[in-house]
């Protein structure tokens, strides 16, 4: 939750500076000379790349939220079978395992949104976000389609 309301404060944050900026730009145009127009077309610019990141980002957060929803309604969410240490941080080796054992149930079921989804939280336990995000975009890339006959695990080997 409180990631939540972080996120929702900085995009409220940011919207609010979009607006101040944008006005700015509308208020360069508005003078009419050649150089003040071209300096708030420019600056105009700078808003609407910032709101559609921040509008990209919130239909990936969004989208990302609802496979969470949908793969723990089937009760298939990653169990969290790390070992922390004892300031609570993930012991590195104990992710790395995971992320191997994830890493070969996607290759074993390329084309299961599941295996992706739970690849995805094995790389952001990794602190790999790059690659945590990009797992995450295949998951919604392939949610929708019917899953293979072999479906990857959804609890840990043994239990």
């Amino acid at each position: 939750m409180r990631a939540k309301i972080t996120y929702i404060v900085t995009a409220a944050v940011l919207v609010f500076y979009f607006l101040l900026v944008g006005s700015r730009g509308v208020l360069l145009i508005k003078h009419g000379t050649l150089l003040t127009v071209t300096f708030g077309v420019a600056v105009l610019v700078l808003p609407a790349i910032g709101i559609w990141f921040l509008w990209k980002n919130t239909q990936f957060v969004r989208r990302a939220n609802a496979l969470a929803a949908e793969l723990d309604a089937e009760g298939g969410l990653p169990v969290d079978e790390l070992v922390r240490t004892p300031s609570g941080r993930i012991d590195r080796d104990s992710a790395d395992a995971v992320f191997a054992r994830r890493r070969e149930e996607t290759e074993d079921t390329p084309d299961d949104w599941r295996c992706w989804f739970r690849l995805a939280v094995a790389y952001q336990d990794a602190r790999d976000t790059p690659r945590a995000r990009k797992a995450m975009q295949r998951a919604i890339a392939l949610h929708g389609r019917p899953a293979p006959a072999p479906s990857c695990a959804a609890v840990p080997p043994g239990t």
